[in-house]
């Protein structure tokens, strides 16, 4: 049985640990007051077409005060330096970071020990609907890892059913899910639309995006291409939104620095021109 932290309980946190609840390992959530003291009351309810249905108990705190094996940290990146202060340096053997964008490595690994920081990242839907109620829709939890300690961790989620990968190159776990999701996220957001119809739209907005966004992964340390990515998003069922344009509905905060903010970093930093995602990250921003 591993101590697990789960940090943002809440459509991957709130998966995550219920599943690994239920295999028998001691999980405790690090949320906000009003989260902790729900989850405190209700336990973990997770409908999953992948794992089924179940509740389990749920223990949470506001701020870790005793050491984890693993601290899995799955906050939206708009909160990560508020969540990150309720989580002492010393809290964990290993980071398991499952945020959007590339840029929360760094700020992982200026807080704690580099070597304990894990590169992740995570295929799936799944959302909170309400504290302590997860509703995971997609029939897959893809997984990828990489770094010290990546093994560790794989076996660990593989226990307890996750789809997990370990990998040889961080670059290639971070970019080849960013390369899928900033022109994904961004230009259903931009469209206010799912992807069946933000991708008829403004279809030159998006190979233009797909384009740039392949060519900064490629540079970066990922072997992906263009047309692989595009292939990808054509074939996405029509319905479906991001989970940025969620947020846009909902009036949450975008995570629009991680998203479309890396890319453009990124680009910057190794001399690749971006201007449609630059254009379309200036769309967003104004409104």
């Amino acid at each position: 049985m591993a101590k697990i932290a789960i940090v943002g309980p809440g459509g991957v946190g709130g998966l995550l640990g219920g599943v690994l609840t239920r295999t028998g390992h001691d999980v405790v959530y690090v949320a906000r007051p009003e989260t902790a003291a729900a989850l405190g009351r209700r336990g973990m309810s997770v409908h999953s077409v992948q794992f089924g249905d179940f509740t389990v108990p749920a223990r949470a705190v506001e701020s870790l005060d005793a050491p984890a094996d693993v601290v899995v940290v799955a906050t939206k990146a708009t909160t990560l330096d508020e969540a990150l202060q309720r989580v002492p340096e010393s809290a964990a053997g290993i980071f398991l970071p499952l945020l959007n964008g590339v840029e929360h490595m760094a700020v992982l690994r200026g807080r704690y020990p580099a070597a304990r920081v894990v590169a992740g990242s995570i295929r799936i839907e799944s959302t909170r609907v309400s504290a302590g109620r997860i509703e995971h829709t997609s029939p897959f939890s893809g997984i990828d890892v990489a770094g010290d300690g990546a093994a560790e961790v794989a076996a660990l989620l593989t226990g307890a059913g996750f789809d997990v990968s370990v990998r040889d190159c961080e670059a290639a776990v971070l970019w080849d899910k960013l390369a899928l999701l900033a022109p994904l996220a961004l230009i259903t957001t931009a469209t206010r639309a799912s992807i069946g119809t933000a991708r008829e739209m403004r279809r030159d907005d998006l190979v233009e995006m797909v384009s740039e966004v392949a060519a900064v992964a490629r540079a970066s340390g990922t072997e992906i291409e263009a047309p692989a990515i595009l292939a990808i998003l054509d074939q996405v069922p029509a319905p479906m939104k991001s989970s940025m344009l969620r947020d846009a509905e909902a009036g949450r905060p975008l995570e629009l620095d991680a998203i479309g903010g890396s890319v453009l970093h990124a680009g910057a930093r190794l001399g690749i021109p971006t201007p449609a995602t630059a254009r379309v990250v200036a769309e967003l921003r104004g409104r």
